[in-house]
């Protein structure tokens, strides 16, 4: 079995462990409706992806 030849400094831990948080998700403002979106994906409200109607607009 392996065993580790020294003690992993707290500083080593911690640059190992930076990559492992929780990014907040992304949001981008639409250019025509001015609402906010990830970007990538299909405006639910109007229909709309990268200036094509691509789904019927949802009604309320």
């Amino acid at each position: 079995m392996a065993v580790p030849k020294r003690k992993t400094t707290p500083s080593k831990r911690g640059m190992r462990r930076s990559h492992d948080k929780l990014a907040n998700p992304t949001y981008v403002e639409d250019k025509d409706s001015g609402e906010l979106r990830r970007p990538h994906h299909i405006d639910l409200k109007t229909g709309m992806y990268r200036g094509k109607q691509v789904l019927t607009p949802k009604e309320d």
